[in-house]
């Protein structure tokens, strides 16, 4: 359907954004070093299952994780509500460095969670894109600019890669390889357009 914001794509009451099949964005890591993790005003946002998840894990990852994280662990828990109301993960204390961050000396910051072979939080593998629960129950998936990551954009053109298709794992794990495929088909049928 094509409305003010462009066209939204629905797929199974899950509405997408052209921006999702229309971006180009392939992750630069080179470039931005995992500034993702330790940039912005909150943590990243959580699914409400995924603090028991990271607690159950927590005694494998804590090990890569600075004091300073570990310390926001034990001040806040697993996670912390943001300004907006959100379940988020929590920050290191006077920074908006995500606990879960590791650093392994090069200047890099990974995530402790994903070094460990455990499952990182959902809104993390699907940046850029972000998840917006509806009033009425649906979900609605948008994608996020944000300056940090101007290098992947940039990437993403130059290798002809849209956000759709970088994110084709974490969007199959999230919502279907089914979804995924309809997410495919449309795209192409509107880049035909």
């Amino acid at each position: 359907m094509k409305g003010e914001f462009g066209t939204i794509i629905e797929i199974d009451g899950i509405l997408v954004s052209e921006d999702v099949v229309d971006d180009f964005f392939a992750c630069d890591y080179e470039v931005c070093k995992g500034a993702c993790c330790i940039e912005g005003d909150s943590g990243a946002p959580l699914e409400e299952y995924e603090p028991i998840s990271l607690e159950r894990d927590y005694p494998v990852f804590s090990p890569l994780m600075t004091d300073r994280g570990r310390k926001a662990v034990d001040a806040k828990g697993f996670f912390e509500v943001d300004r907006d109301g959100d379940m988020v993960t929590p920050l290191s204390e006077g920074s908006c460095e995500c606990a879960f961050c590791h650093f392994p000396g090069d200047g890099s910051c990974l995530c402790a969670i994903e070094k460990t072979g455990r499952v990182k939080p959902v809104s993390c593998s699907l940046y850029p894109v972000r998840v917006t629960r509806l009033t009425g129950g649906g979900l609605a998936l948008n994608v996020h600019h944000w300056s940090i990551c101007k290098p992947a954009f940039d990437k993403g053109r130059r290798e002809g890669v849209r956000v759709y298709q970088f994110l084709r794992k974490p969007l199959s794990e999230r919502f279907g390889e089914e979804f995924w495929n309809a997410l495919d088909a449309a795209a192409k049928h509107l880049h035909q357009a």
